[in-house]
């Protein structure tokens, strides 16, 4: 994703996510990929993507589900935001929708496409014969019990009408409605729930992907997932573009696992998120220094602060205050007067220099995170730790968790640059391996 003045990618709600969609499919197991790309979104959209979401965790069981052929590739242009384009509707319609592991609500933009106007890639439900609404009366619309996490209610029409505030004080609402997606031209989903946006302003929609009730990969029985994130380049004079699967990766036979922790409900609260995919950052590294940074720093304490996350819906990496601190200490220590004084970029990164990147780069070394003790290793090479941000200025892509008013340290897509990273739900682990993501299969 992106960040834009106050911007970054990553998705938080003041109520947190809601929706994803029910995958129900037949019977012969089969592959499911997508060549995932990353696109710039619009202003709002890039504010939103910047935090992180957090719902009330359910976890659906159930018995596998067949995985499906399927292949769709899109643009990738200024930022990091990971965006794949699915096939919704009856008869289909494309729609771009950010890959986001750290929320629950999948939704879409929803427009009556006009005649008189240019095309655009709105949804149009009118279009669709297997588009459906919710009334008041679903459960999901009156819970026994509510749902802080989706704000809900009767609109005029009796339908069910969900309104939530991101964090930068963004509205989005719609209705809640059942809608079909379609994998390939053999495979399609039954009706699945998802939000569908009509006051927004946002170009894309949302794939949730956490481990909600309604997230998609919950609906879907979905066992496995991944995907390969390009690195990007100024200089790309061609966007490059990843790779994403539902369901078996051919290279996972390569990949190194760690375990995706759970903690009792006493650490759940205020700041723990529990739909997150939680893991076990053990250490930091730069230019293979490690860091004098204490174990619990990545671990949630009493009340909840301190959970370390992966999230290809945040762009950038960010780090609690006790880790923050050592890494910016460490950084002044190897490139301190490169440092571009008294300048942070949009609102989260400090750490900035205006001269040659590649200089700069070696001073510093490689940047590296560390789980279950050395057990997996993310490493991102000195030539590839800035990122350009405008105006000759290059960041490294660690900022302040405090600077998005969270308390997580959060490993951003930024951070999984050339890797695949999957996401093994039944076994509760994930997987890394180091890749050209540019060329992988």
């Amino acid at each position: 994703m992106k960040m834009a003045s106050c911007n970054s990618h990553f998705l938080i709600f003041l109520t947190a996510f809601i929706t994803s969609l029910h995958l129900s499919i037949q019977q012969n197991t089969a592959l499911l990929s997508f060549p995932l790309t990353s696109v710039p979104l619009s202003e709002t959209s890039a504010s939103k993507s910047k935090f992180l979401s957090s719902l009330t965790v359910r976890k659906n069981a159930g018995a596998a589900a067949p995985l499906f052929g399927y292949n769709y590739q899109s643009s990738f242009k200024y930022s990091m935001a990971l965006v794949v384009s699915l096939p919704i509707g009856t008869p289909p319609q494309n729609q771009q929708m950010v890959l986001d592991t750290g929320s629950q609500l999948s939704w879409i933009q929803c427009n009556r496409k006009s005649p008189q106007k240019p095309p655009t890639t709105t949804f149009d439900p009118s279009l669709s014969s297997s588009f459906s609404v919710l009334p008041c009366t679903h459960p999901l619309c009156k819970p026994r019990i509510p749902d802080f996490t989706l704000p809900t209610s009767c609109d005029q029409n009796r339908l069910c009408h969900y309104s939530y505030f991101y964090a930068d004080g963004t509205l989005a609402e719609g209705n809640l409605v059942r809608e079909k997606f379609t994998l390939s031209t053999s495979q399609t989903t039954p009706p699945l729930i998802l939000g569908c946006a009509r006051e927004s302003a946002e170009a894309e929609g949302i794939l949730g992907m956490n481990l909600g009730r309604l997230s998609f990969i919950s609906q879907a029985k979905v066992n496995k997932f991944s995907y390969c994130v390009p690195h990007r380049q100024a200089s790309d004079k061609i966007n490059p573009t990843g790779k994403f699967y539902l369901g078996q990766n051919p290279n996972s036979h390569t990949f190194k696992y760690i375990k995706i922790l759970t903690f009792p409900e006493s650490q759940r609260s205020p700041n723990f998120d529990p739909l997150a995919y939680t893991v076990g950052l053990t250490a930091i590294k730069i230019g293979g220094k490690k860091l004098n940074i204490p174990d619990a720093v990545f671990r949630p304490d009493a009340g909840g602060s301190g959970q370390t996350i992966i999230d290809s819906g945040t762009q950038y990496t960010f780090l609690v205050d006790a880790a923050y601190s050592k890494v910016r200490e460490e950084i002044v220590n190897l490139a301190g007067p490169k440092l571009k004084k008294e300048y942070v970029y949009g609102g989260a990164l400090d750490m900035c220099f205006d001269g040659n990147p590649i200089e700069v780069g070696r001073l510093i070394g490689d940047v590296a995170f560390e789980f279950d003790k050395g057990t997996v290793e993310i490493s991102i090479s000195k030539e590839g730790i800035l990122d350009n941000v405008g105006g000759g200025v290059h960041c490294l892509a660690i900022g302040r968790s405090e600077s998005l008013a969270i308390a997580s340290n959060i490993i951003g897509n930024f951070h999984q640059q050339n890797h695949w990273v999957e996401f093994d739900i039944n076994n509760r682990q994930i997987g890394f391996g180091a890749a050209d993501c540019t060329k992988s299969e």
